[in-house]
């Protein structure tokens, strides 16, 4: 038996998989010609040492949290195209104009828009936030681990680089974002696209769930002396409650990942419809997951929006300890909801019935967290700064959101609407209406923390207009159309029913959203180039600042004398009450070193990834071996710190209680 070396080289790649449609040609080359640009303009420029020093290599969580936001804000970018290609094509289905895109490619673009705007969107803010905010708020100088947080974020690009792979070489998922067998089996799908959508998120996953660890370390083990757990800032809590989540739910989504790779590469039958396997268990493992994912996402949200709110009202937030109960209520009620996403299986009576009043159940400390929302608002002082017209915004569609969802825990209405629009409408008003709009609150509102300079308040303010507007004309729609029957991932329906009107509007709401991003986009462009006549001092939005003694920009030694917490809102006690604090002798600071780590280990897997997709099976073992021996170096690696001596500790230290006002 002779081996084939060709053939374990280059597996299944050929020149086939080259894209040859006209819109998957036109994104393969907007993709790379970006890429090309990106590369020629820091050649030119000789900052690639300067990039790979001050950013690429950092351990600083600052940095890295911004890192995170900027690939969330380009994938954002890409998920929006898919959409306006997803909407075009449904808004000119009965008009006889040619279709923008066929019926196999609508299947991989709305599956690729669902997957992009959650894992790569979604996750990635949140995680960016909180890297930014998390250790200021604790009084910490770092995460639990540095090193390790670097390669969270590595691998979490490294999914991401992954699936972009996909526009260029192959084609990507036609099954849908959650892929659901069989229709993701090797019967239904033999070609490489639910590769790419299994390794991209396995990959993104586990650096998901690395972070997981890390913060939730970070919080109970490096909170400032005097910070008890009912002092901590509410979006810690918020943090504390998602990353629990992510600890107990991803390690369900890898091996579910793990034993669907397993039936389409080497023939087992754990989700298929014969030898014993089960589609549905897939279903059940992948929702076991997925439902507690929404609350991985939407908690961080929660928690940036009672730190906004009370600022905004001039009030404490009311209560706190409510607060803190609703959101750990939440945390542990989001493990019993799942089965409410497949209703129609079939599972009887009893079981139905209990999984519609849990879900009926976990709706209560959610409108617990709104009433207090309400109630710190009330009587207060309150100014609609941008931070707070998302808030706004998020009541009106979040709450429009939660009511939908209650009325399909119900299992008689959600047999007649989930198959539809309507499900597809609710879902969008739970984490655009959620997330995304908790997202850009939090970024306007703590923006200054990082940057020194707040985003320039008329371009956010018509961003949140065209948003909100977008968003209402984009999705009240589908509402209607799911009530009268129109059925979800479909890219044309019978122009004799009617509906063309309703896809229409549905479509302009997209153009509007695109003119709020348009509006971001200026905005940040602008806030940049005018960040001078933008600079604030420490407290940008004049009001009660729950969070306490950062600076701004923050200097990654802060924190350097390490007083005692005496209260829960201690910046606003320190500023407002004219505290004076004796410091004491200034001592040198260690902080962790910058290491290539991440983006070494992150080279690697996505050549793994990448391998393992086209079955190039010795391209992929050499991958393996090296990121197992990367792994090894990374636990063998010594914590190797530099100094930040006194005199800089002193000079920090000056400027930031100057700015706090003590």
């Amino acid at each position: 038996m002779t081996i084939d070396w060709l053939q374990m080289l280059f597996g299944r790649l050929s020149l086939d998989a080259l894209p040859s449609d006209i819109v998957t040609i036109g994104g393969a080359a907007m993709g790379v010609f970006g890429l090309l640009f990106i590369v020629g303009l820091i050649t030119v420029t000789k900052r690639w040492r300067w990039l790979w020093r001050t950013w690429l290599t950092s351990l600083d969580p600052k940095k890295i949290g911004v890192m995170y936001i900027i690939v969330s804000g380009v994938m954002l970018l890409r998920g929006l195209a898919d959409v306006v290609m997803l909407r075009a094509q449904q808004a000119l289905f009965a008009t006889g104009m040619d279709s923008p895109i066929g019926s196999d490619l609508f299947q991989q673009v709305f599956s690729a828009h669902g997957t992009i705007m959650i894992f790569f969107v979604a996750m990635g803010v949140i995680f960016g936030l909180i890297n930014l905010i998390v250790p200021l708020q604790i009084g910490a100088r770092d995460v639990a681990f540095p090193l390790l947080n670097s390669i969270s974020f590595w691998l979490f690009f490294a999914g991401m680089a992954l699936m972009n792979v996909s526009l260029i070489i192959g084609e990507f998922s036609a099954a849908g974002w959650l892929a659901y067998p069989p229709l993701s089996t090797l019967e239904y799908s033999p070609g490489t696209g639910v590769d790419y959508w299994i390794w991209a998120l396995q990959i993104a996953g586990i650096g998901s769930l690395l972070s997981g660890v890390n913060f939730l370390v970070t919080i109970f083990t490096m909170r400032r002396k005097g910070m008890t757990l009912m002092k901590m800032p509410i979006f810690v809590w918020s943090v504390v409650g998602s990353m629990a989540l992510v600890v107990f739910a991803f390690p369900i989504l890898t091996a579910t990942l793990g034993m669907l790779t397993l039936d389409r590469t080497l023939d087992t039958n754990f989700f298929t419809s014969d030898m014993g396997g089960n589609p549905m268990m897939y279903v059940n493992l992948i929702w076991a997951w997925g439902h507690p994912e929404v609350y991985i996402l939407i908690l961080p949200a929660f928690g940036a929006f009672s730190e906004i709110v009370p600022v905004f009202s001039r009030k404490r937030l009311f209560g706190y300890t409510s607060m803190v109960w609703a959101i750990m209520a939440i945390t542990v009620l989001s493990f019993t909801v799942w089965l409410h996403h497949f209703f129609t299986m079939g599972a009887g009576a009893n079981v139905n019935a209990f999984f519609g009043i849990m879900t009926m159940i976990i709706a209560v400390p959610t409108g617990v967290k709104v009433f207090n929302w309400l109630f710190t608002m009330f009587r207060g002082r309150i100014s609609f700064k941008t931070p707070m017209l998302w808030f706004m915004g998020f009541i009106v569609t979040f709450t429009i959101g939660g009511v939908t969802g209650v009325l399909m825990a119900v299992p008689g209405i959600d047999f007649q609407v989930h198959n539809s629009l309507f499900l597809v409408a609710h879902f969008h008003n739970m984490i655009i209406g959620g997330v995304l709009f908790g997202a850009f609150a939090a970024l306007a509102y703590w923006w200054p923390k990082f940057t020194g300079f707040r985003l320039h308040e008329g371009l956010g303010v018509a961003a949140f207009w065209s948003w909100l507007v977008g968003f209402v004309l984009a999705f009240a729609p589908l509402y209607i159309l799911g009530l009268m029957g129109a059925v979800r991932r479909l890219d044309s329906y019978d122009a004799s029913l009617g509906w063309q009107g309703l896809f229409v509007v549905a479509g302009v709401g997209v153009t509007f959203i695109l003119l709020g991003v348009f509006f971001q986009v200026l905005q940040l462009a602008y806030s940049i180039w005018k960040r001078k006549e933008l600079a604030c001092d420490h407290d940008p939005w004049n009001g009660r600042t729950l969070e306490w003694a950062t600076s701004t920009p923050v200097a990654e030694y802060n924190f350097a004398t390490m007083e005692a917490v005496n209260d829960r809102d201690e910046y606003w006690e320190t500023k407002y009450s004219r505290k004076r604090r004796n410091h004491p002798k200034y001592s040198d600071v260690l902080v962790p070193k910058n290491s290539g780590f991440g983006v070494y280990v992150s080279s690697a897997v996505v050549v793994m990834g990448f391998a393992i997709v086209w079955h190039m099976w010795l391209i992929a073992a050499i991958a393996l071996i090296v990121t197992i021996v990367l792994a090894i170096c990374v636990g063998l690696r010594e914590n190797v710190e530099r100094v930040i001596t006194a005199k800089q500790v002193a000079e920090s230290e000056k400027k930031l209680w100057k700015g706090a006002g003590a």
